[in-house]
């Protein structure tokens, strides 16, 4: 299955994610196409069906700073009949107010402007946080959401989780 994903990152943590963990786990299920954010053209949307989108959050609940400068256009895309994945990058320690609030920011205009949002993950007791627009209820994440400054040693459980739950949903 072709799998476009978009991402963003400032610090290289999400692009080291992408390149080091997950791109062994999903490949070669996924024939996965990744393009950094501050690249993406209008083509970028038209050009598959399904989505991975990536995405840290910064200091007070803030976009990285590429999807910050691309968030306008973001939300103009007609996402109908696309299925998006997302994951993000926080610090559930430093910043417990603001976890991963990136996933839920992009969630929340994907499934407005028509398209299916996938790969929801249970907020378990592995998680210590205060708040965070990642949640799409109480107990439920809108997507996959890491914490490599606190919990690096659980990103690969949590890909591979991840991994198997969206072949499910993609029926792969």
């Amino acid at each position: 299955m072709r799998v476009k994903l978009i991402y963003g990152s400032d610090t290289s943590n999400t692009e080291n994610v992408i390149d080091n963990i997950l791109l062994g786990i999903f490949e070669p299920t996924f024939d996965i196409k990744v393009t950094p954010v501050n690249s993406v053209t209008s083509e970028d949307w038209t050009s598959h069906d399904t989505y991975i989108l990536s995405i840290p959050t910064w200091y007070d609940g803030e976009l990285q700073s590429d999807w910050e400068d691309y968030f306008n256009e973001f939300k103009t895309i007609d996402f109908t009949g696309k299925t998006v994945a997302i994951f993000g990058l926080g610090d559930q320690i430093g910043y417990d107010e603001w976890f991963c609030d990136g996933v839920g920011i992009l969630a929340k205009v994907v499934e407005e402007n028509g398209g299916k949002v996938i790969g929801f993950t249970k907020k378990d007791d592995s998680y210590e946080f205060e708040s965070s627009k990642a949640l799409k209820n109480e107990d439920t994440f809108w997507g996959l959401c890491l914490d490599e400054d606190n919990q690096d040693d659980l990103t690969e459980e949590r890909l591979e989780n991840w991994f198997n739950k969206l072949k499910l949903e993609l029926n792969v």
